[in-house]
């Protein structure tokens, strides 16, 4: 662990890429095997499952650092992380180890065949055992929020680097359905005795939203204009007469769709398609929120599927009869792309992607204006000679969404953040008018600057009416505008409406909370369509 640690440490202690990227080089060129192997687990989401509850440890950690319980907790309150606040209070170890990051993992793996009290045992003797950063890697890991400054495309440039490999190469190897404690480093990065791995899909390609005038992209004859279909972007993989549906969160979400299943026979063998999964019928696609309603369910029944019917809104191949042809241009995998699915009977569950044929980038604006009418985000504009690359890049590929939906509502409850800001109060909830009486609505985190989010805090601890555990009331005064994706009806919520992505765009001071929006100003939204 002392190691792993110390990669931590580095990579917090940095804000540089070029510096992040040489710390885990230095890793990989120090570390056992198996434990550069966990690393890119963790450092690629697959975190080790929790085998401890929250409550126990917390419990366990008060008595071992000789507090009464409500004390703990409102220690909790105030770091804001419970990882933290256990490595805070504990006292000083009574020895020193030197567990490797492997030997942790497998312990923390082993904690979940233990009683309660075995448990106990075992996770305060280890607290025992570790100095204070070291503990906190411990503590983070344990509790499932283990969290490293790096992005997984930080962790690919330096696998890349270090094994002299192409980014693509290392980045097609991470992706899918791996686990480290079933693999080896090698048959991960090379395929050297790996098993079957025909689930295997491709690195997404990402745009970015487009950040100037449309006119900057040049000749509108180079570039395919699509509408942007709000769903969840996937891949469908025919391989060895076997379907994979992937999500580009690398979720295998095959059995949640099982109306994609008869593809498994109608696809040609070595088939990836690209594209977005919506709720789709009589040749519309149809609000997000239907979909919602699917993808919560742990077994989908008959009726869901008749509610919410599914298609894979179609816009790119990627591998034809098992040839990886993402390095073809654009053009040429959307004629491939055409001619697979015109050949396929009807009907099926796939959709290609309709393009918009525009003279002008004014044409493209009215278009785009126009997209909330077809229930879509915005528009893709891509070059068609473009290669399918990997993960986010400019130049190529770029999103236009329309602008999003407003409402100004009023602050009423807000509790402390996470991370750097755990001594802040930066998580904020948010009201609107029902009548006299304000109803919460929202929940919303981000938007504010650094000075403004020390103003409020300083204003909300000035203004507190009341403390419920971390969460304070404060004085209904304050209103800041709050802009959302999309907004639905929901039997969850106090208010009865639901907002897809909620942020603060910006605190409203020239406004008393009296003049707020309204409940009803909600409803219609909903009720014009604007979904």
């Amino acid at each position: 662990m002392k190691a792993f640690t110390a990669l931590f440490t580095a990579i917090e202690q940095t804000t540089k890429t070029n510096a992040k990227i040489e710390a885990l080089v230095q890793y990989f060129a120090t570390a056992p095997a198996p434990d550069v192997l966990w690393c890119i687990a963790i450092l690629t989401g697959k975190t080790p499952k929790r085998t401890v509850k929250t409550a126990e440890l917390k419990a366990w950690a008060a008595e071992q650092a000789g507090l009464p319980f409500w004390l703990f907790e409102e220690s909790y309150h105030i770091v804001g992380d419970l990882a933290e606040t256990i490595t805070l209070c504990l006292p000083e170890p009574l020895a020193t180890s030197n567990y490797s990051l492997t030997d942790t993992i497998q312990f923390l793996h082993n904690l979940a065949a233990l009683s309660e009290a075995d448990k106990k045992q075992q996770v305060t003797g280890r607290w025992s055992e570790l100095q204070a950063t070291e503990r906190f890697v411990f503590n983070k890991l344990i509790t499932g929020n283990f969290r490293m400054g790096v992005s997984r495309q930080l962790v690919i440039k330096a696998l890349a680097r270090f094994y002299d490999r192409e980014e693509n190469e290392i980045a097609h190897r991470l992706m899918g359905q791996w686990q480290p404690q079933e693999t080896t480093l090698p048959a991960l990065l090379s395929g050297a005795g790996t098993t079957d791995r025909s689930y295997q899909p491709y690195p997404f390609f990402l745009a970015y939203q487009l950040d100037m005038e449309p006119e900057m992209l040049g000749n509108i004859a180079d570039w395919q204009v699509e509408d942007k279909f709000d769903g969840i972007r996937g891949q469908i993989i025919v391989r060895d007469g076997q379907l994979f549906v992937w999500s580009r969160g690398e979720e295998l979400l095959t059995d949640k769709f099982p109306e994609f299943a008869p593809l498994a026979g109608l696809l040609p063998d070595g088939t990836v398609l690209d594209g977005e999964i919506i709720p789709w019928r009589d040749g519309q696609p149809l609000p997000f929120a239907l979909m919602q309603t699917r993808i919560s369910r742990k077994a989908i029944t008959r009726k869901a599927l008749q509610d919410a019917p599914l298609v894979m809104v179609c816009y790119d191949l990627l591998e034809e009869h098992g040839t990886d042809i993402r390095n073809k241009p654009l053009r040429e995998r959307r004629h491939a792309l055409a001619a697979l699915l015109q050949q396929l009977p009807e009907p099926v569950p796939l959709i290609l992607s309709p393009e918009l044929f525009c003279t002008g980038w004014e044409e493209v604006r009215q278009a785009r204006l126009g997209s909330r009418s077809r229930n879509c985000e915005g528009l893709m504009l891509k070059r068609k000679d473009s290669v399918y690359e990997t993960g986010r890049r400019r130049g190529n590929w770029w999103k236009w969404k329309v602008d999003p939906f407003t409402i100004d509502g009023v602050l009423i409850y807000a509790q402390q953040g996470h991370g750097r800001r755990a001594n802040l109060l930066t998580d904020y909830t948010f009201a609107v008018w029902d009548g006299d009486v304000l109803v919460p609505f929202t929940k919303a985190y981000s938007g504010l600057t650094d000075k403004e989010l020390l103003e409020v805090d300083n204003w909300i601890k000035r203004h507190t009416l009341e403390k419920f555990g971390p969460v304070r009331s404060v004085q209904p005064v304050l209103v800041f505008e709050l802009a959302f994706e999309g907004i639905n009806l929901s039997s969850r919520h106090k208010s009865g409406v639901a907002l897809r992505f909620p942020r603060i765009t910006r605190w409203r001071r020239d406004k008393p909370a009296s003049e707020a929006n309204t409940k009803q100003d909600l409803l219609d939204l909903i009720a014009m369509g604007n979904l």
